[in-house]
């Protein structure tokens, strides 16, 4: 669940994204998963789901690695979108989910942003552990 005030709009990246309505300091938790509102499902209740809906589950949410368990935020935060140079980074120190935190400052209405490769897995020189 985003722990910051944020609004959806229209993306110079890829469709929607998340922007930052308020200011943002470095180090400030943006994202946490919260228990009874974001999912957490094992890889088995997505491959039982018709195509459509596991089209859907798969490009909002995400296979966590580390956990070998399906997530999807259930809220705004399944807009972020990816970059190369991202605003947030996953913290997996103290919490099993791991959490999103800012890298920099981030204004007001500045693009909000994490790396995919990261959250997945797929880049094993960057992703913490």
């Amino acid at each position: 669940m985003l722990l910051v005030r944020v609004h959806v709009a229209r993306s110079p990246i890829h469709g929607l994204n998340v922007f930052a309505a308020e200011p943002i300091p470095a180090g400030r938790e943006l994202w946490r998963f919260a228990p009874g509102f974001d999912l957490d499902l094992e890889l088995s209740a997505i491959e039982r789901q018709s195509g459509h809906i596991r089209e859907f589950l798969l490009h909002y949410g995400y296979v966590d690695p580390r956990l070998n368990r399906y997530i999807l935020c259930c809220d705004h935060a399944h807009f972020l979108n990816h970059s190369g140079d991202p605003n947030l980074r996953p913290d997996f120190a103290n919490d099993r989910y791991g959490v999103d935190r800012a890298v920099r400052d981030i204004a007001v209405g500045e693009e909000l942003t994490v790396d995919y490769r990261i959250v997945e897995g797929t880049d094993s020189g960057t992703q913490l552990d």
